[in-house]
C-alpha cells in the first residue's frame, strides 16, 4: 500500500468502521458506546424494530425527539436540538469522555449519520458510522439481541460548534459563490416528485449529488477513488474548503438527516463541508425563497 492509499484509509477509518472491526472491538471487551438510530422517512416503528433485534449492547436513539428540536415550517422538519437537550440525551445513552462511539441504523447509515454529525459538532472526536449498517453486521454473521438496553447515565459535557452550519442565507450564498450539494434523490431535486414538503424542486444553483449513490449495491461505502470521481463531477475537489474565506462546500437534503451522511462521506475523503439543517423543509416553506426545477 502506498502513502496515498494509506492516508485515504486512515481518513475513512476516522469516520466509518466496518462490521469486522466492530466485531473485533466487542470481542476484546474494549469500552465502546453503541447507538442504534433506527429511523426512515415515513416510518415510526424504529423502537419496535430495535427491540426485535439490535447489535448487543446498543442503546436506542429516537431521531425525532433526541436528534432534532421541535419541527415547524419556519425551521424545518428536523432542526438541530439545543445543546442542553443533546447533552441530556447523550448522558442517557451513556456517552463518556474518551470512550469511542459507533452509530448505526438499518438504512446503510443514512439516518445514523445524523447522530454522527451532532456528536462531532458537539465536540466528540471519536465517533464513527457502521459501514453498511445493521445489514452489513448480520451479513457478516454478527449476532443480535432483543429487548431494551439501559445504561448508567454519564456526566459527559458537550460544547457545540465543532462542525460548520449554514442557515438559509448561507446556503443561498454558497449556491452561487461556492458549491451547494443537494443530497436527495434526483427526482426530488428535479421537482418531479415531492412526497413531504410543500414545493418541489431545489435551491437555485445547487447541484444534485444523491448521497445514496456513494454506496454500493451492498450498502457499503464505495472505494475512495470512485467517490473522488463522483464528487469531482459536481465540482467538489480536495482543497475546496478555503480557510481564508470559510467553508466553500455546503450540503442539504429534505430535513438535514441524509445530508449529514454526505458530510460524513466528504469528511472520509478529507473534504470539509457545512450542513444546512433546515434544508428543503425550511426553504420550501418560505414563499420568499426561489425554487428551481429540472436537472
Amino acid at each position: 500500500m502506498n502513502d496515498v492509499d494509506a492516508d485515504l484509509d486512515s481518513r475513512r477509518a476516522r469516520v466509518f468502521v466496518g462490521p469486522a472491526e466492530l466485531a473485533g472491538i466487542l470481542e476484546t471487551g474494549k469500552p465502546v458506546t453503541l447507538l442504534d438510530v433506527r429511523w426512515a422517512l415515513g416510518r415510526s416503528d424504529g423502537r419496535e424494530a430495535y427491540q426485535a433485534g439490535h447489535v448487543p449492547g446498543a442503546v436506542f436513539v429516537d431521531l425525532e425527539t433526541e436528534l432534532a428540536g421541535p419541527a415547524s415550517p419556519a425551521v424545518g422538519r428536523h432542526p438541530l436540538p439545543t445543546l442542553e437537550s443533546l447533552q441530556d440525551s447523550a448522558r442517557s445513552w451513556g456517552v463518556r469522555d474518551g470512550v469511542p462511539v459507533v452509530v448505526y441504523d438499518a438504512v446503510d447509515g443514512l439516518s445514523a449519520a445524523r447522530a454522527w454529525w451532532l456528536l462531532r459538532w458537539a465536540g466528540l472526536s471519536d465517533v464513527r458510522i457502521l459501514d453498511g449498517g445493521l445489514g452489513a453486521w448480520t451479513d457478516r454473521g454478527g449476532s443480535l439481541e432483543s429487548g431494551d438496553v439501559v445504561v448508567a447515565e454519564s456526566q459527559v459535557v458537550l460544547t457545540g460548534g465543532d462542525l460548520p452550519v449554514l442557515d438559509a442565507d448561507g446556503a443561498a450564498a454558497l449556491a452561487t459563490e461556492g458549491v451547494l450539494l443537494d443530497a436527495r434523490a434526483g427526482e426530488r431535486f428535479r421537482g418531479e416528485i415531492e412526497p413531504v414538503d410543500p414545493r418541489g424542486g431545489h435551491i437555485p444553483g445547487a447541484r444534485s449529488a444523491p448521497t445514496g449513490e456513494s454506496l454500493g449495491a451492498d450498502g457499503r461505502l464505495l472505494p475512495a477513488h470512485e467517490l473522488f470521481t463522483r464528487f469531482a463531477d459536481v465540482g467538489v475537489r480536495a482543497g475546496d474548503a478555503d480557510p481564508a474565506s470559510g467553508t466553500r462546500i455546503g450540503v442539504y437534503c429534505g430535513s438535514g438527516v441524509t445530508a449529514s451522511h454526505e458530510v460524513a462521506v466528504l469528511a472520509s475523503l478529507g473534504i470539509d463541508a457545512a450542513l444546512y439543517p433546515g434544508s428543503w423543509s425550511q426553504w420550501s416553506n418560505d414563499p420568499g425563497r426561489p425554487v428551481a426545477t429540472g436537472a
